[in-house]
């Protein structure tokens, strides 16, 4: 017992410390699977068929195999299908937790292609803020939330994806009922990391820790019972590729879950560049009394200098638990 009281002490003693950054980045994403986004009609000569939609699959459900072959990518749905012109085929489909097994049959439409009629994704991206580097693991955090389908709201199971270097270009300015959002320049041929897994918590991946321009010192990571409301600071980049330190509010703490803290942007430099928090500044970090204390999510959409924040502890453990997953996977 006394072991476990010496150690727990000192844990207590030296929190972990990590790199704040509040770095914009493009962010790719490639599914595993493919998504069902929409049902439509085939045209046909002999009228219209919906056969993804006669054989049972909906919008949402993840299809991985089609006739026992892996599927993750649009081109490959296609390729299947070509393969084996008017044969049934089995599709293997996710629906939440539940696997699907399904049989469809392709309809020709007047051009003499078979179709399913279904709408697929499999990858999306966009511009978000690095939210913590990890230098003695080369391991990030993004966003401070997941990466879900435009359409389906559904989160994004992750098959590989990557973050790029972005230059702030412009931004659209939020107001009452309109988000506002960050426009940026990504390096597409220039990867800086690699994403490992897209969580409610947010992206994590590893990344090379020189291709952050602006690296500061670590700071160490506030518990729960540390955070408290009052004045505090986010780091973001709003402009170009400068990351800068702009002042909030905790107005509210909540239980320590996803919203665990309610933010009131108060720097006059920030609400007259963007009107407070926008899209794309989810990930800024957000400091206070010399420590991490968690991440920007949400912006309130009837009141853009208000949002939402998770705290580092909530995202760590998620961090914690994606790379225990992927272990064991």
């Amino acid at each position: 017992e006394g072991g476990s009281a010496v150690s727990a002490f000192s844990a207590q003693a030296q929190p972990q410390q990590l790199v704040p950054v509040g770095q914009a980045v493009g962010i790719k994403l490639f599914s595993d699977g493919v998504l069902v986004v929409g049902l439509s009609s085939v045209e046909t000569q002999n009228g219209p068929k919906e056969p993804g939609k006669a054989c049972g699959l909906k919008t949402g459900d993840l299809i991985t195999h089609i006739n026992g072959q892996d599927v993750n990518t649009v081109e490959q749905v296609q390729a299947v299908l070509a393969q084996q012109p008017g044969q049934p085929l089995t599709i293997r489909a996710v629906r939440g937790k539940t696997t699907l097994q399904l049989s469809a049959l392709p309809a020709v439409n007047q051009q003499g292609a078979y179709q399913l009629g279904l709408w697929l994704r499999d990858s999306m991206a966009g511009i978000g803020t690095m939210t913590y580097y990890d230098p003695a693991t080369g391991g990030f955090a993004a966003l401070g939330h997941g990466i879900n389908d435009v359409d389906t709201a559904l989160l994004i199971p992750l098959e590989s994806g990557s973050i790029m270097h972005a230059q702030v270009s412009d931004v659209k300015k939020g107001a009452a009922g309109q988000p506002g959002e960050l426009h940026g320049m990504f390096r597409l041929q220039e990867d800086m990391g690699v994403l490992s897994a897209n969580t409610p918590q947010g992206i994590f991946g590893k990344v090379d820790g020189s291709t952050l321009t602006q690296a500061r010192a670590p700071l160490p990571v506030a518990a729960w019972d540390q955070i408290h409301t009052g004045e505090a600071t986010i780091l973001s980049n709003v402009r170009g590729e400068e990351i800068e330190e702009f002042r909030i509010r905790i107005t509210h703490l909540s239980a320590n879950d996803d919203r665990a803290m309610t933010l009131q942007v108060t720097d006059p430099d920030l609400l007259e560049l963007t009107g407070g928090i926008v899209q794309g500044m989810s990930g800024s970090p957000i400091l206070q009394d010399g420590r991490i204390i968690g991440a920007v999510t949400h912006v309130m959409v009837n009141d853009p200098t208000k949002g939402y924040g998770i705290s580092i502890a909530r995202m760590l453990d998620a961090a914690e638990q994606s790379s225990q997953e992927k272990a064991s996977a």
